[in-house]
């Protein structure tokens, strides 16, 4: 794994003192990363949003570059270098403990694109398909939305209904949703509260929090039953594994 230096003395005048402290935060998660996992292993894994696609290169920021928003959330997922911090599901010692399984699952109460609050009680009664995911309009989280809806019909005739959760607005899931003809809810939890009741919450100091992508199903009782946490190695068959599964449990 090879970090670019970042200079202290010669070019550190010239450095945007909040960019080069989001770049060194960035650095401690990929370097928390590689300790776990290998760099190389996660290459693999990632694809295109893999650590030798990332370089944060505070040296070269010039000071017109600092602005108020020193790194966003966008930028960094569209570089690539939180893709892989809080989607692989391998760095668990990042998160909270998961739930318990059998247990009654952690309460909630979030903002939707629905234009209205949804929570674990209007969702009793039946399965739920409760998915964390990194952040709209992103490639992956793009293409596990569209598989979710690909398969929503199984998915219903099994007495189930989908819930995706991210840290983003209700006013973006919208947009989201509308774009991409999504037929079941986004809830907004700003601030990670319920990602981080439910294990999947990363915070990345001034870059923010992150919902890392796993999917929980909850049985019509509210009682947590399984709980998928490598999702972003089978991004494109997690749909289908979640029928599997959702078939396996309603036969039970």
């Amino acid at each position: 794994l090879r970090l670019q230096h970042i200079s202290t003395s010669r070019h550190f005048s010239s450095v945007c003192p909040a960019r080069l402290l989001a770049a060194m935060y960035v650095k401690i998660a990929l370097l928390a990363l590689a300790a776990a996992t290998g760099a190389d292993a996660f290459a693999a894994t990632s694809g295109h949003m893999g650590l030798r696609s990332t370089s944060m290169q505070a040296n070269n920021m010039s000071p017109a570059s600092c602005d108020s928003a020193a790194v966003s959330r966008r930028s960094f997922f569209s570089k690539g270098a939180a893709a892989g911090v809080v989607t692989t599901g391998l760095v668990q010692s990042a998160f909270a403990a998961t739930p318990t399984i059998d247990a009654p699952a952690p309460d909630f109460e979030l903002p939707s694109n629905r234009d209205k609050n949804i929570g674990l009680k209007d969702l009793k009664g039946k399965w739920t398909v409760l998915y964390f995911y990194p952040g709209d309009f992103t490639s992956g989280c793009t293409i596990e939305a569209q598989n979710f809806e690909k398969n929503s019909k199984q998915i219903r005739d099994l007495g189930a209904e989908i819930v995706g959760v991210s840290v983003d607005s209700a006013e973006k899931h919208l947009d989201f949703a509308k774009k991409y003809g999504l037929s079941f809810p986004l809830l907004s939890d700003k601030g990670g509260k319920v990602s981080e009741s439910y294990g999947t919450a990363l915070k990345l100091g001034p870059i923010g929090t992150f919902s890392n992508r796993q999917t929980y199903l909850i049985d019509p009782s509210g009682n947590l039953k399984y709980v998928f946490t490598d999702v972003q190695s089978k991004i494109k068959v997690h749909a289908e594994e979640v029928v599997a599964k959702l078939s396996e449990l309603t036969k039970a």
